[in-house]
């Protein structure tokens, strides 16, 4: 399935690339300083932290398209809700307190609750966690879609891993938030475009609801509570995010931090309705039975939208992908460099080692999607493996009730995702497994959460203390 592009399409898509690097460019070599570089100096408008959160969260697009395509508006409850409760719990009782907090990153601020190792062992599985690598890969198969296959995937991601590579080690923190804010104006405008062709081509509510199957306006997309019920337990990735946290880190006061999550969170709910219907009507438009049903949206823009606006929407994508591609390459640079390579190499530079950091995030994330070319199998396995060990001593920096006692802070971040990668392994390798990775019918992240709580609640810190957030 190839695209068939213009050549004033692919003119816009080359001026993205261009304004994006003016965007980026345009005040130069970011300052020397470290707050400056990692949290733009901690003045972060309201606009600038919504156009920067909003754009950030959405990187994973083509899996929605592939997944409203497929199961229709259960999106909302299954992709959508869970984040949704979770980034509200974290703008009511964290996002303030991050913004009052010193530390700079999620390891700084773990090694001042707890100890100089912990914050050390926390940054490895955190610039996991922050991989870019999905985002390489979607990034790698759209624009293999758009020339038409004449070079592998891998090429064309490499390609835009260290594009992206180029313009974030120059401005720092604050090129990521100006190009996220042409971004999030380039998502909305791409989508509503293409929901308006659809709707002009194929008809309104009720033609489309004749032409889609009851599934598709199944609030449960068909699957059972236990599986809508796992994706809860995924959204609390929301916590240990190191995105959400530079960002409530870096607004210019706690009142910003707080109200740019719930104003994030209206605009992630548009967001949803746009995508879900598209996905509704590309299944309408294109039929069942797509070969690749990650490919959904591409497919139906391709069909229906017109020289140019079909450019526009391409760009739209791809704003979509690179505003989460840029940050994940900054934040895991910034967690490799800054918070772990520092130890080691104290006379240099920290921005630089961050620079550094970029571009060898960048190098794993090309060889991670070498190893596990789907999209889905790199969040589950990442997120399987690591959330469960970093949860408790994360929330337990900045809530009283699960502070931990140093010792308990480093068992935790090893033993619960140790386990987590046991039991990944021994579902990979049980006998007769058709797919996935559960063994004896337990996914891997409910052993390493339960070992975490576990290690908590023999080892909390019951004791006062007043060592958070000065």
């Amino acid at each position: 399935m190839d695209a068939t592009f213009s050549g004033l399409d692919w003119l816009l898509v080359a001026s993205y690339f261009f304004f994006l690097i003016w965007l980026s460019w345009k005040k130069g070599w970011s300052s020397d300083n470290e707050e400056e570089f990692l949290l733009s100096g901690r003045k972060v408008t309201l606009p600038a932290f919504v156009a920067t959160l909003v754009s950030t969260w959405y990187g994973g697009i083509l899996g929605v398209g592939e997944w409203s395509y497929q199961y229709g508006i259960s999106q909302w409850l299954i992709l959508g809700a869970p984040f949704y409760i979770f980034s509200a719990i974290f703008a009511i009782f964290l996002a303030g307190k991050i913004r009052l907090n010193k530390a700079l990153t999620i390891p700084e601020a773990i090694a001042n609750r707890y100890s100089e190792r912990a914050g050390r062992l926390s940054a490895l599985p955190i610039f996991i966690l922050v991989s870019p690598a999905p985002y390489i890969l979607m990034l790698g198969l759209l624009f293999q879609f758009l020339s038409g296959g004449d070079a592998p995937f891998l090429f064309y991601a490499s390609l835009v891993a260290l594009f992206s590579v180029l313009y974030i080690t120059i401005g720092g923190f604050g090129a990521v938030i100006r190009t996220d804010i042409l971004q999030i104006i380039l998502m909305f405008s791409g989508f509503i475009i293409l929901l308006m062709f659809a709707v002009g081509t194929f008809g309104g509510f009720g033609e489309l609801s004749d032409a889609v199957t009851d599934v598709h306006f199944d609030i449960s997309g068909g699957n059972s509570i236990q599986y809508i019920l796992v994706w809860f337990f995924i959204a609390l990735w929301t916590f240990v995010d190191p995105s959400f946290h530079q960002r409530a880190a870096a607004a210019e006061s706690p009142s910003t931090a707080r109200k740019g999550i719930f104003v994030s969170i209206l605009f992630w709910m548009g967001f949803d309705f746009l995508t879900a219907f598209a996905g509704l009507y590309a299944f309408a438009i294109l039929g069942p039975g797509l070969e690749q049903p990650v490919l959904a949206y591409p497919l139906l823009a391709d069909q229906i939208l017109p020289i140019g606006l079909k450019g526009l929407f391409f760009v739209s994508l791809l704003a979509t992908i690179m505003s989460t591609l840029d940050s994940y390459l900054f934040i895991s640079g910034q967690t490799l460099g800054r918070d772990f390579l520092v130890k080691y190499f104290p006379q240099t530079n920290p921005n630089l080692l961050t620079r550094i950091g970029i571009l060898v995030s960048a190098l794993l994330g090309i060889l991670l999607i070498i190893v596990y070319p789907s999209v889905i199998d790199l969040w589950y396995v990442i997120g399987s493996v690591f959330i469960p060990g970093l949860l408790v001593p994360v929330l337990g920096i900045y809530l009283r009730p699960f502070r931990l006692k140093n010792a308990y802070a480093i068992g935790t971040i090893i033993g619960a995702s140790a386990v987590s990668f046991i039991w990944l392994i021994l579902g990979t390798w049980q006998p007769h497994q058709a797919e996935g990775y559960a063994f004896f019918g337990v996914e891997p992240f409910y052993p390493g959460l339960a070992t975490a709580i576990i290690i908590w609640l023999i080892g909390r810190d019951g004791a006062e203390d007043e060592h958070l957030s000065g």
